[in-house]
């Protein structure tokens, strides 16, 4: 009796095991990571969405309240920051839900009932190139492993080429995640929300330089500054990874930097120095003059922090 208790114990813990492995694969454990730059997988669109300041790993809440209200509809997260270099509660993200795409119009009922849950509603253009790849969404444990293998090859792919990308999104779709950054006009794809956190930190960077020069001035012997000013500006630098890549017209798109020490100047300087024949298409586009971008990066998304 015990021998077929035994059994019968090893046989279960077997199936279970071979039962975790079918679900790690199918969730996308094996699946070819391709990197490229191309045309982007979406229009331009019109969502609705929450801003969160905040760890990554809790967007998960936003993206559930989002597909509750419109279960239809493509889900889409934008992260600003890299959780790698930005301490967890100063990670801004968008996350909601895609209303239109396209020339399409957005249901009205839909959108009031998004405005009624305190969604806000924003627009991101169509560009013409953008660092893009996918991964399949199969089972909550897709997006775990989607974190870990898609991020490293993204920053490699646009670390290698040595490009101006950011910021990162993730669309949400008919089995797929799609990851998006784009190469031009990244400033139009920064809602409201951040520019109004990037004055709240100026103001506070302004506020504590002003309190260090009083205090030297008083003492006579020196005066001294924070020497960081963030900037007004919606754009903001970020980084991702690559290891396996395809290479489609992304040479249009190589910096013209050469040497450095780090990924995070190398974009920034590109960002705010080396693209300003870009900077002085964004402007003449959107009307209005960008300053500086700040120096901050951004990495992963919903568990993708460390």
């Amino acid at each position: 009796m015990s021998d077929w208790v035994s059994m019968c114990v090893v046989i279960s813990l077997v199936l279970s095991i071979f039962t975790a492995a079918g679900y790690i694969l199918y969730s996308g454990l094996l699946w070819d990571v391709t990197v490229l730059t191309g045309s982007p997988p979406m229009k331009k669109v019109k969502f609705a969405y929450k801003f969160k300041e905040g760890p990554y790993k809790n967007c998960g809440q936003l993206f559930k309240e989002s597909h509750s209200i419109g279960p239809g509809l493509s889900c889409i997260g934008v992260f600003y920051d890299d959780p790698k270099k930005v301490p967890g509660p100063q990670c801004r993200c968008a996350v909601g839900s895609i209303l239109s795409e396209g020339e399409n119009e957005a249901d009205e009922e839909l959108l009031k009932r998004y405005e009624t849950s305190g969604f806000n509603v924003f627009s991101f253009p169509e560009v013409t190139h953008v660092v893009t790849t996918s991964f399949p969404h199969r089972t909550f444990f897709s997006i775990l492993l989607s974190m870990r293998r898609v991020y490293p090859q993204l920053e490699l792919y646009i670390k290698e080429r040595r490009l101006c990308a950011h910021p990162f999104l993730e669309i949400y779709r008919e089995g797929e995640i799609q990851f998006m950054v784009p190469l031009a006009r990244q400033g139009d794809f920064y809602v409201p929300e951040v520019r109004q956190v990037e004055r709240r930190l100026s103001e506070q960077e302004e506020s504590h330089s002003d309190t260090e020069v009083s205090g030297a001035d008083s003492n006579s012997e020196y005066s001294s500054g924070s020497g960081v000013l963030l900037s007004d500006s919606r754009e903001t630098s970020l980084a991702a990874s690559s290891v396996h890549s395809v290479d489609q017209g992304d040479r249009d798109y190589r910096g013209r930097r050469s040497g450095g020490t780090s990924f995070t100047e190398l974009v920034w300087e590109q960002a705010g120095g080396q693209q300003e024949e870009r900077e002085e298409r964004l402007h003449v586009d959107s009307g209005q003059k960008s300053p500086e971008v700040p120096t901050q990066a951004w990495w992963g998304v919903v568990g993708g922090e460390e």
